[in-house]
């Protein structure tokens, strides 16, 4: 592969560091904004928290749509775009209300983001190396939430009265940066796969090949895309022959969620309070769940076309199940707060070799080149309404003297556990390895008709 590959893959997976930062700033807003406002825990946990995840449902529900329609390039500028308003506006937002919207654009961006970034990226790939390179966009979405932990301690360590206002404006710097490099610097292509498949362009298609291969292999590529089109005029996602692709997407999101990964993430100062840890100690605290996450995610991305994906998976699961009993019986016994927070990384160290290396990963690989935004679209949706739906309910569990489980918060730690459980046996039962397998022989293989 020549190194324009890397150039366009190191460029698109940036949207994963918005992404990342986009989605986990809000932690060290979280307090400021519920004493400024005063909302009840469910509006809080409505209009502040979750609102940023609706809009990422939306993205994500809908970005297949102008990634399919227009292309891979035009959605990813505009999801820079959208991030820009929604820093500017967040960190300027005078209310609630249109504190609410601002975080709903980013959330549009963010949905959108894991559609077309993932699908990008996989359909400039080699196969050998293809879960290396779409896993960089976890490891930016990693290094998205380091920054953002790091950030939030550094501005609330300089003070201020709207030192919260900083923590989500500063968005604004990288959003900008990363439009800049799409446009310019990185000089990212169209996708070859959707130029043939979308625009029935095959000379443009071999135009961006021929900067990834040799000559020769790129018309080897350019014949095998071709040859494995799906030819019916109208194609819909809903067809029974993706049944199974479906399936796998809808489970390995909703299990993903479940684990309760964006609950830790989102609310690991509060977490870390409840366990004993000073406001100040707790945002200390969560930079090193997020380095423990950037670090163990680099793991992952080493081992992910050389142990495969499904052994990740599993990996990751018994990780997840171990760890989520050790913080339900350290909350449960009173132990030390380091103790939670041990087992807190530990849970993180799980998800980043496992879930978090191969979700993205996985999702764009099993889908048709022809269905492949729309099947991103579907998983990436499912993903985020299921975070959105445990980011809307925290509130009512754990806020203030009305959190009905404030005084037991080791129950929701075993509830994720079970899930956990529930996923290992799914993944050893029914998941498909997909390591070093080309996207069109995969189609073939999980395509009921073929």
């Amino acid at each position: 592969m020549k190194n324009k590959t890397a150039i366009w893959t190191f460029t698109a997976a940036l949207a994963g560091f918005l992404f990342g930062f986009d989605t986990v700033v809000i932690s060290g807003a979280n307090q400021p904004i519920k004493e400024l406002w005063g909302l009840t825990p469910l509006l809080h946990g409505t209009f502040i928290m979750s609102m940023a995840l609706w809009g990422t449902v939306v993205g994500a529900l809908f970005g297949g749509i102008p990634s399919q329609r227009f292309g891979r390039k035009p959605t990813l500028v505009a999801i820079g775009v959208l991030y820009f308003i929604s820093a500017v506006g967040s960190g300027l937002a005078p209310d609630p209300i249109s504190f609410s919207i601002f975080r709903f654009i980013g959330g549009l961006a963010v949905g959108a983001s894991s559609v077309a970034a993932p699908a990008f990226i996989s359909e400039i790939a080699m196969a050998s190396k293809r879960g290396r390179l779409v896993a960089q966009y976890q490891f930016n979405i990693v290094l998205g939430i380091f920054i953002a932990f790091l950030s939030n301690y550094v501005i609330a360590q300089i003070g201020g009265e709207h030192d919260w206002r900083w923590m989500l404006g500063v968005e604004a710097v990288p959003a900008l940066l990363y439009i800049l490099l799409v446009l310019k610097v990185g000089q990212v292509p169209e996708s070859p796969r959707w130029l043939v498949t979308a625009k029935k362009d095959s000379v443009a298609a071999l135009a961006v090949l021929n900067e990834m291969f040799s000559e020769d292999e790129a018309k080897a590529e350019l014949e095998s895309i071709i040859g494995h089109q799906v030819t019916e005029k109208r194609v819909s996602l809903m067809d029974k022959k993706y049944r199974r692709p479906i399936v796998l997407a809808f489970l390995l999101a909703f299990f993903n969620q479940w684990s309760g990964v964006n609950f830790i993430f989102y609310y690991a100062p509060q977490i870390l309070e409840l366990s004993g840890f000073a406001t100040s100690e707790s945002l200390l605290s969560s930079i090193s769940i997020g380095g423990i996450n950037l670090i163990f995610t680099l793991l992952g991305m080493y081992l992910i076309d050389k142990l495969g994906r499904k052994t990740l998976l599993v990996y990751g699961s018994i990780g997840y199940i171990i760890s989520l009993i050790g913080v339900a019986m350290a909350f449960k016994t009173a132990a030390a707060p380091s103790t939670i927070l041990f087992f807190l990384c530990l849970f993180i160290a799980s998800h980043a070799i496992g879930q978090g290396a191969v979700i993205w990963v996985f999702i764009a690989e099993i889908f048709p080149n022809k269905v492949r935004a729309y099947g991103q679209s579907f998983g990436s949706g499912v993903h985020w309404v299921m975070a959105a739906i445990i980011t809307l309910i925290t509130p009512v569990f754990l806020d203030g003297k009305d959190g009905i489980l404030k005084d037991a918060p080791w129950v929701i730690f075993v509830f994720f556990a079970g899930m956990m459980v529930l996923q290992l046996v799914w993944v050893l039962s029914k998941v498909p390895e997909t390591k070093g397998r080309s996207l069109e022989e995969l189609q073939e293989e999980l395509t009921i008709d073929n």
